[in-house]
């Protein structure tokens, strides 16, 4: 399903005269080509630009999400987008900094492509004068012999200049080195882009600073070979304003794959936002307007207790990424666990996903009476505490609130047949899973 209708309504800001206006003012302009030149160029007819995202994984995360972005904000300026999964490039990864690729199978890298085409879709649209395209590489560089790449494509870089690319140059100073295969990566992004051109006349190609080497490989290549000028733009890093790595969750990627990272789980990522970042992430992550933002910052500042800044990142980013549905059984699920909505309401999934970090045990059918409960769950240390907590009224199951000590849970109370939440006071909780 897309959710690209959802952007529509968000895009004619008025503050900005044109998009590269716009990508400055979001922060998303860290370096690039020609900046007057490029400000022009977006500033005219629609150009054809592409952005490529490689299947190393089943899934593309937030670092891919800015680029997706980037691409549906040029693209509702006007111009032509071609989203390139990388069904060569995945075969090989673009070197890390720190250690050599593993390499995934033929296959594994042929259905993660599927995976993150359709993941790509979603994001933009393929309808109109300014349809979206998607493209492969593997297309062109599977039926091309070794001798022809070397012939056609290799001769044309200078292993100097690409000993300088900083991702090459910083795996020559580690231990682990960098093996030919993925010294040759730069090669294979800059022939894409040569090939772009040639099928699609496409004159920009965007990506993260990162992948600033990478990006003007092709440029180098086409001004070689074309004898052409072409364009390239790099979005800046994400960092957070503590100097944290920004895009992990526990430790973990964010994944776009509602399998990979619940909406329940994405959704709490950016409500945890510092009120520090909160501002650049609606800029980076939003279709808001600039006085809408400029408003959020305001709030932030000023009210700093009532999130308003971080529960609009939340449900603005979450419904882009899994749609507005889902995102309302999330706050649906956020506001329910403390006992300010319907449990019952609640899908299996959406609970689990939301009680997740909770502590929690397995009992059996026989232990569901109410001060059991509350020593099986840990909220309460020893059963004179439970019955204390009963006595105090500070005892709920499933935002119930229970009075009587010797209460019995009975079966038909059980969450989807077999889930408890219990709650101690206003912000204690667990979960309690019935075993059959």
């Amino acid at each position: 399903m897309s959710h690209v209708n959802n952007l529509e309504s968000q895009h004619n800001d008025p503050a900005f005269a044109n998009i590269w206006q716009e990508l400055t003012w979001r922060g998303l302009v860290h370096v690039s080509t020609d900046e007057t030149e490029l400000e022009k160029l977006l500033a005219g007819d629609p150009i054809t630009y592409y952005c490529g995202f490689d299947p190393t994984a089943p899934s593309l995360h937030l670092g891919n999400l800015v680029q997706l972005l980037v691409m549906r904000r040029l693209q509702l300026a006007g111009h032509k987008p071609l989203g390139l999964v990388g069904g060569s490039t995945g075969l090989i990864g673009d070197p890390r900094p720190t250690a050599e690729r593993t390499l995934n199978t033929k296959d594994t890298v042929a259905e993660w492509v599927g995976y993150l085409q359709g993941q790509v879709r979603r994001f933009l649209s393929f309808e109109g004068d300014n349809a979206a395209r998607m493209v492969n590489n593997l297309d062109w560089t599977a039926p091309l012999s070794a001798i022809d790449f070397l012939r056609e494509i290799g001769k044309h870089f200078r292993v100097g200049t690409m000993l300088r690319k900083d991702a090459v140059a910083s795996r020559l100073n580690s231990d682990e080195g960098i093996s030919y295969t993925e010294f040759s990566y730069q090669i294979l992004q800059g022939m894409d882009y040569l090939q772009l051109f040639r099928d699609y006349n496409c004159v920009l190609q965007t990506g993260g600073s990162d992948q600033w080497g990478n990006l003007t490989s092709g440029t180098e290549l086409i001004r070689k070979v074309e004898g052409k000028s072409v364009h390239a733009l790099g979005t800046p890093l994400i960092t957070n304003s503590d100097g944290t790595k920004f895009g992990k969750s526990e430790g973990n990627a964010v994944w776009l794959d509602p399998d990979m990272c619940s909406p329940y789980t994405f959704y709490q990522f950016w409500l945890n936002t510092a009120d520090a970042d909160v501002v650049d992430r609606l800029k980076v992550f939003t279709f808001l307007s600039r006085a809408e933002i400029e408003a959020l910052g305001e709030a932030v500042a000023e009210r700093p207790f009532a999130r308003e800044g971080q529960k609009k990142l939340a449900y603005e980013v979450t419904s882009l990424v899994h749609g507005v549905d889902a995102t309302e059984k999330v706050t649906a699920a956020s506001a329910a666990l403390f006992g300010n909505g319907d449990l019952t309401v609640l899908d299996e999934r959406t609970l689990e996903a939301a009680t997740a970090e909770l502590p929690s045990a397995t009992i059996n059918a026989d232990g569901l009476g109410i001060i059991d409960l509350l020593v099986a769950s840990g909220l309460s240390e020893s059963k004179s505490a439970a019955r204390r907590t009963v006595g105090e009224g500070g005892a709920y199951v499933n935002n119930t609130k229970v009075s009587d000590p010797d209460a019995v849970i009975a079966r038909d109370e059980l969450l989807h047949g077999r889930y408890l939440l219990l709650r101690r006071g206003k912000k204690n909780l667990a979960t309690i899973e019935v075993s059959a």
